[in-house]
């Protein structure tokens, strides 16, 4: 993975970690996967899948209750990401404050990376 010993990968908001934890066990899953796919008019877009099993080589995160599992291929563009949960008048949902984001579609739901993230400098 790539990080910081001592520092975890991700970080989760008190509110992101409660609806993760809420939707673990209403849904009986041990915990969330997320990742990123090609997709979307900015060209990446994130995933967010119920898991059972942990696969050997995902990154969990445990905080306060809530488990998160980064799937191999999405370590290194998550890396310092904040995840918040976020109701508002018109809809409720995961927000991902990540600093590797260069660009955003207006809707919020396509992103872009630095294109040199993960090559050596």
């Amino acid at each position: 993975m790539f990080g910081i010993p001592g520092r975890q990968a991700v970080t989760l908001t008190s509110k992101a970690a409660a609806q993760i934890a809420k939707l673990m066990q209403k849904e009986g899953h041990s915990g969330l996967r997320i990742g990123v796919k090609k997709g979307g008019c900015a060209g990446m877009e994130y995933t967010m899948d119920y898991v059972d099993e942990t696969d050997p080589n995902d990154e969990v995160v445990e905080q306060d209750g809530a488990r998160i599992m980064i799937a191999p291929m999405a370590q290194m563009f998550l890396f310092g990401t904040e995840i918040d949960y976020e109701t508002t008048l018109l809809e409720s949902g995961f927000r991902f404050n990540n600093p590797n984001v260069t660009e955003a579609c207006g809707c919020g739901e396509s992103i872009k990376f630095d294109e040199t993230l993960g090559q050596e400098k």
